[in-house]
This record gives structure tokens, sequence and C-alpha cells, in this order.
């Protein structure tokens, strides 16, 4: 199973702002501190809002942060969100499927119970949980302790 960018990139923005513990973050910084495409975190840090995950500040000095306390929000709930069906096989989808053994495969039924588990553990793991080991996080991320964004020495 392979969950698309877009999930992952909206899951590094809520722990990117998880980190940032209630300061607004930029989309820039995210984009800076993933290697991703901005345009890709403007899509992310939008519909995060639209869905209530993140409270976006438009304007100068503006950006985003939690709108949320992390505990409240799940792994699981923003994959569900951002996946599309979460169909691991053809025959997940009724409407689509061409299998002619829909409802008689085992198989069928030992794809639809590791979803289950697979999706479970991401029910168990909130934001908070994947934004816990800050310390081994900011640094990689070009945050300093403070999780404001380290600059650049203008002597360099």
């Amino acid at each position: 199973m392979k969950l698309t960018a877009f999930t992952n990139y909206a899951l590094r923005t809520l722990m990117f702002a998880a980190l940032r513990e209630g300061a607004l973050s930029q989309v820039e910084e995210v984009a800076q501190a993933h290697r991703i495409s901005r345009t890709h975190v403007v899509k992310c840090v939008h519909q995060l809002g639209r869905w209530g995950y993140l409270a976006n500040v438009r304007g100068r000095g503006g950006g985003f942060r939690l709108a949320r306390p992390p505990e409240t929000i799940t792994v699981g709930e923003v994959v569900r969100r951002t996946e599309d069906g979460l169909c691991l096989v053809d025959c997940f989808d009724p409407a689509t499927s061409t299998c002619p053994l829909c409802g008689a495969c085992a198989l069928s039924r030992g794809f639809s119970e590791a979803l289950k588990a697979f999706m479970a553990v991401l029910d168990d793991m909130t934001i908070a949980d994947i934004a816990r080991n800050r310390a081994a996080l900011l640094p990689r991320l070009g945050l300093d302790d403070r999780s404001r964004p380290k600059r650049a020495s203008l002597a360099a």
C-alpha cells in the first residue's frame, strides 16, 4: 500500500505546525524544511484549513497554526480525509470492480482485514505523537529549539 504524496505532505505540514507550538508558520518554511514544492504545501494548507485542522491567517505577517490541539487529531482521520477511498484492490469498490470473485474471495477478505489493522494503528496515533520527539526533529527541519527558522549567516 502506498499513500499519496498529498497525504504525506499534509501530515508533514501538521507535524510542522505542532512543532511550532502555536506560533504561526509560513508555507515557505514548510516547503524549505521538507524540500517539497511550495505549490504542494499551499494546497495542503488550504485544504487542511477547510477541514478545520489548521487556522489560516491571511495577509502580511500571516501564516497558519493548528486549529485544534495536536492530541485531538489522529493520523487515521487525516489519512481517511486525504486518501480517496482507501481501495487496496479493485474489488474494494463495487462500482468499478471487474472481479468475478467479489464476495467469495478469501484474498479480498484478507486485504480488508489488513486495511482495518493498518487504520487501527493510525487511529491510535495523533499529531502530538508524531511531533513528540521534538529535539530530534527540529534540527533536521532547520529549526532551533524555540521552533524558529535558523537564519543563514550574512557573512557566509
